[in-house]
């Protein structure tokens, strides 16, 4: 496979370290890099406003009048499928990923074991992106990106999908499930829920990055966060 990755970070040493590692990750599990270097959030928006097709963004938190978090707001306006993976030298961050969907964090010095076992990751989901819900929905047939739904709730023999627009089709919440992947999670009776989608957990409710709440039922707080750690 081909990636378009970009690397940002406003450290020219840590630019070459970690380009030179993406390398090798490439060569060694035959892929192809194509990897961009920037030395701020504004030179890639710059860059990002001319060409939209990054694959993998390793983007450092701490730069100068634009930080990390704040770019990644911006470019997941309009851009759900890019990788984002956060460098940085404080653990006093990690909060703010869940609002980007955040692939990972990586710690300076960056090891170059962690980073490879990142990018694998965001490969695998990279491909995952690319699978597809059919479904028969009103005498017709209908074609979901699995990695744009948000959530499913069921009422009656019903399940509505909320995706990029919402499809209700006939059919069981457990039969949905057996057609989804890892990045979803059953919650209780009524609900499966994207959990790369997931801003905030309460006890009460389930907060989506889009802002959309998902009531949570009783005992099942413990179980979802149990997910998304894995899922990190």
């Amino acid at each position: 496979m081909k990636y378009k990755i970009a690397i940002c970070d406003d450290s020219e040493a840590d630019r070459q370290y970690i380009s030179g590692m993406v390398q090798r990750w490439a060569a060694s599990a035959g892929h192809i890099a194509h990897t961009e270097l920037f030395s701020s959030a504004e030179s890639f928006l710059f860059r990002y406003a001319e060409e939209r097709d990054y694959d993998i963004l390793l983007l450092d938190i701490e730069m100068g009048a634009m930080d990390g978090v704040s770019m990644a707001k911006l470019l997941r306006k309009d851009n759900d499928t890019v990788q984002i993976v956060f460098i940085t030298g404080y653990s006093d961050y990690i909060a703010e990923g869940y609002e980007v969907a955040a692939l990972h964090y990586l710690m300076k010095p960056v090891r170059e074991e962690k980073l490879c076992s990142v990018l694998d990751r965001a490969a695998e989901k990279l491909s995952k992106n690319e699978k597809v819900l059919t479904l028969e929905t009103g005498g017709e047939m209908v074609r979901i990106p699995v990695y744009q739904i948000r959530y499913a709730d069921v009422y009656g023999n019903y399940v509505t999908i909320h995706s990029a627009t919402d499809v209700t089709v006939k059919m069981t919440l457990s039969e949905l499930e057996k057609a989804l992947d890892e990045r979803f999670y059953r919650v209780g009776r009524s609900a499966i829920v994207n959990l790369t989608r997931i801003s905030r957990v309460t006890k009460a409710e389930i907060k989506l990055s889009d802002g959309t709440t998902v009531p949570l039922p009783r005992g099942a707080y413990d179980g979802i966060n149990r997910a998304i750690i894995n899922m990190r």
